[in-house]
């Protein structure tokens, strides 16, 4: 068996834990558009492609996926989950099966008005949103809503541009810089994560991990403890298996008030997904299970509640000459 890990990036981890589940036949074949991505170099083996909006990306990988005999596909970002998607019976016309949610549901987590209107209409409590700012206005002359807020991209990744505002015209100076942005009601609370797994064949829940969030640095946990809430475990098992997930993916969680609100769904790892691993939630083995056709066996909030994780910085040294660096 052969996987593919796309965009590798600086997510070594993900790397290394697909490694440790790799039998003497297995191998893990990464992919990046820079050699100084370090996660590469834990692979078996790697390729440089172009950037993912280059017009030969997709059959670029579809010819690596058909020379390597590629079993199985997965994306670390957010913006090449949707080509994946749309493009999910290409890779499986050459043997991949691409591990990634309908292309409708990837549509719907990347963007966030959609998100927000599809949990509105499942009845699960969310922090209110606005693509009119005049809509905003009203709501908030009727004490429907107050500042502060966030003013975020509509369509935006990894926390870039997301300000906190409040005031009137920090909003209107916002809204005449750029476009394509929404107003969501801040949400003061606990926040969770949950790197939940749903079974690729049967399309019920296998595992589901939680942690509390101590503290954040560039839109991922930094610092966070592992929490375990029954309730909690059923409004996602719910939502996912509604909503029809397939795969790994990630959901952030507010507690108002003893209630719990969905923030936004990344349909891949996420960057606290080390943390579920260190606590016996081990998503790449239910993945290597899935891609032998095999059904996972549900064992949902199977880990330790307390367990804190850290991150720190680590390094990676390599030998690259200055006339081989790709940026």
């Amino acid at each position: 068996m052969k996987l593919l890990i796309l965009s590798a990036g600086t997510r070594n981890k993900v790397v290394q834990y697909f490694k440790k589940e790799c039998g003497p036949e297995d191998q893990i074949i990464a992919t990046d558009c820079s050699n100084l991505a370090p996660a590469i170099y834990d692979a078996d083996k790697f390729y440089l492609v172009p950037r993912i909006d280059h017009p030969d990306y997709l059959s670029i990988v579809l010819e690596i996926c058909r020379k390597e005999r590629i079993t199985g596909a997965l994306s670390l970002i957010d913006p090449e989950l949707s080509l994946l998607a749309k493009h999910k019976e290409a890779f499986a016309a050459v043997g991949t099966t691409v591990i990634v949610p309908p292309y409708d549901l990837v549509e719907t987590c990347f963007n966030k008005y959609s998100m927000f209107q599809l949990l509105t209409e499942m009845g699960i409590p969310t922090g209110a949103c606005y693509m009119d700012k005049e809509a905003f206005y009203r709501d908030k002359a009727a004490g429907k809503i107050s500042y502060p807020v966030f003013v975020k991209p509509v369509t935006g990744s990894a926390s870039l541009h997301i300000n906190k505002v409040s005031s009137d015209q920090e909003l209107e100076v916002l809204f005449r810089l750029y476009s394509d942005l929404m107003i969501q009601e801040y949400m003061d609370g606990q926040e969770y994560g949950a790197d939940v797994y749903i079974d690729m064949i049967t399309g019920k829940v296998s595992s589901i991990f939680v942690k509390k969030k101590i503290r954040m640095r560039a839109g991922e946990t930094d610092k966070s403890v592992s929490f375990k809430d029954e309730k909690l475990f059923s409004l996602i098992q719910n939502f996912v298996e509604t909503c029809g997930f397939r795969g790994i993916i990630d959901i952030d969680i507010f507690d108002i008030g003893g209630e719990y609100y969905i923030s936004e769904v990344n349909p891949r790892f996420g960057g606290g997904y080390p943390h579920a691993y260190a606590c016996g939630v081990n998503v790449p083995k239910l993945i290597f299970e899935n891609l032998k056709m095999q059904e996972t066996v549900p064992n949902i909030g199977a880990y330790e509640e307390g367990i804190c994780m850290m991150k720190y910085n680590e390094i990676m040294i390599q030998r690259v000459a200055d006339d081989e660096i790709v940026m």
